[in-house]
């Protein structure tokens, strides 16, 4: 069935909800989709009931985050407690003053492992005393993908007696559909990434069967009496389904949305579902889909006024002086084998680069680097509201990696080489020179030509996954006198996490936390969406309390 969408991206009123929407964020992560939900409207049309997360340390920025909410919200005297952290003044965040919003991020932020009996015996008692549900409630978050992702399907075919039907991962999503049958609440948005829509289990496609749950989760769950049944919608597309309704006359691509399109800077393609309780008629209100913007953000214009960094160096001895001879030698090398007329654009750009080494950044980044006026700036307005705090002394996980001398050598010539032509190196036949190949066996079989690249400065970056935390080689930085992959604070940019979001732990599980979360500018977008919903189906009394369960 396919619905009208209408332009307008928040539904225009007068009338205020007499509360605020209540939020429960199930597979949390560090909060991406929670914070784009939390921030809508100036902070004050959602809050949330409880965020749960299984990884310790991603709770613990869970746990931060929320704090730092609680503080705008209740307790703004006490900013200072938050950004004092920040800035390095003090060893924890809150004081004597603000241990109460402390105490009550503990209590929002959990560490529960859902799917688990202990840990959905905890959820439950969570929702049983804090989620009123004669109160429009939202539902978000996404199980995680590793079982539905390209990449996480061929990994498991390689494992010997692998079995999908017995990888508990594909039925995660049935800790979102018990929720909904017990708790029902008014709207859902379930994120996963777009191997789901083609991932089989006993073969059959696993996206179909999810959205015939979804739409009616007592049916589903094996329930004798009915419940509140949902439309599942695109919020890019007029594609919805319904209870009943012929699955194969549905495109799931039309589920598909292209994160670039709506101002994210990165070509993040993932599959986002709108869930709407239909009324006693059967319908929902309309609904406005996500606005498309004239022109696309890019890398440069995110990282551009970042404070640069060079590479540091690894198996040997760093320091400026011993960085800059590494750096140089492996060029000249690369630039004496180069034949002039073979790649002129390539030789030309080398030579530029080189005179330009003596003029490299020295510094290689920390947890904290100090900033300077006008640091970070991307030009655009909206953005830069979003982004910047000039509350903040030092930008945050702005560290760099380091590097081999071998994989310095494919960095630099992947950045060089992208200058020159355009476009990301790829394969052997353009990896040529000689040191450049790795010590693959595959390498010249074309299965790895993507191993290494560069994020164009003039395009969207590509997807940022959790596998940046295990290496740099797919998240090149664009500036050859750099030489290095992406620090944690560069990849939150592209995510856009704001320069104040701090994450914790070490920098693997730093970058682990960015790479799974869903950008949080993208999730205010939705966030609208939701609100237009509700706001609608209240104005109207649709909705109605619901006795508890």
């Amino acid at each position: 069935m396919t619905l009208p969408l209408k332009q307008d991206t928040a539904f225009e009123t007068n009338a205020m909800l007499p509360e605020p929407i209540q939020i429960v964020d199930l597979f949390a992560g560090p909060g991406g989709l929670g914070e784009g939900f939390a921030s809508s409207g100036g902070g004050n049309r959602f809050e949330t009931v409880v965020s749960a997360e299984m990884d310790p340390i991603a709770r613990e920025t869970l746990k931060l985050r929320a704090f730092y909410r609680l503080l705008k919200l209740k307790n703004p005297a006490r900013l200072d407690d938050y950004y004092n952290f920040c800035n390095g003044i003090t060893d924890k965040p809150f004081s004597d003053e603000s241990e109460v919003q402390w105490k009550e991020a503990d209590g929002e932020a959990r560490r529960i492992t859902l799917g688990s009996e202990a840990g959905d015996e905890e959820l439950d008692k969570i929702l049983d005393a804090r989620l009123d549900r004669s109160r429009p409630w939202v539902l978000i978050g996404g199980p995680p993908c590793q079982a539905y992702s390209i990449v996480g399907r061929a990994r498991n075919q390689a494992k010997a007696n692998y079995s999908a039907e017995n990888d508990h991962r594909h039925f995660l999503y049935k800790e979102y559909l018990r929720i909904i049958k017990e708790r029902q609440p008014t709207v859902f948005v379930m994120e996963n990434v777009k191997g789901i829509l083609s991932s089989k289990v006993g073969g059959e496609k696993i996206f179909s069967q999810i959205l015939k749950d979804l739409s009616d989760p007592h049916k589903a769950l094996g329930e004798s009496k009915s419940g509140t049944r949902y439309r599942i919608c695109s919020l890019v597309t007029g594609q919805s389904y319904g209870p009943d309704e012929d699955i194969e006359k549905l495109d799931p691509r039309g589920f598909i949305i292209r994160a670039e399109d709506h101002g994210i800077p990165q070509a993040r393609h993932r599959v986002i579902l709108l869930g709407i309780a239909l009324d006693e008629e059967g319908n929902i209100p309309s609904h406005s889909g996500l606005p498309e913007i004239d022109a696309q953000i890019t890398v440069k214009q995110v990282l551009g006024n970042l404070p640069t960094l060079r590479s540091r160096l690894t198996k040997q001895r760093d320091g400026n002086e011993a960085w800059y001879q590494e750096v140089a030698n492996q060029l000249d090398e690369m630039r004496a084998e180069l034949d002039n007329r073979a790649d002129p654009k390539l030789a030309a750009e080398m030579d530029i680069v080189r005179s330009g080494l003596l003029n490299a950044p020295v510094d290689v980044g920390a947890l904290r680097i100090a900033r300077t006026k006008g640091d970070g700036k991307t030009g655009i307005p909206p953005l830069d509201e979003w982004y910047l705090d000039s509350r903040l002394d030092y930008w945050l996980n702005h560290d760099a990696r380091g590097h081999m001398p071998s994989d310095l050598r494919r960095y630099m010539f992947a950045s060089v080489f992208a200058r020159a032509h355009g476009i990301s190196p790829k394969g052997h036949q353009q990896f040529s020179l000689s040191g450049l190949a790795p010590a693959h066996k595959n390498w010249e079989s074309g299965k790895f030509s993507d191993r290494f690249r560069v994020q164009m400065e003039n395009h969207p970056s590509r997807t940022i996954t959790s596998h940046i935390s295990k290496d740099g080689h797919y998240f090149i930085h664009y500036d050859p006198k750099q030489c290095r992959s992406l620090t944690v604070r560069e990849a939150a940019r592209l995510q856009t996490f704001p320069d104040n979001y701090f994450f914790q732990g070490n920098r693997t599980q730093q970058f682990h936390q960015v790479g799974n979360a869903v950008p949080p500018l993208l999730a205010r977008k939705i966030a609208s969406v939701v609100f237009d919903v509700i706001c609608k189906k209240t104005l109207s009394k649709k909705i109605l309390p619901q006795e508890a369960v």
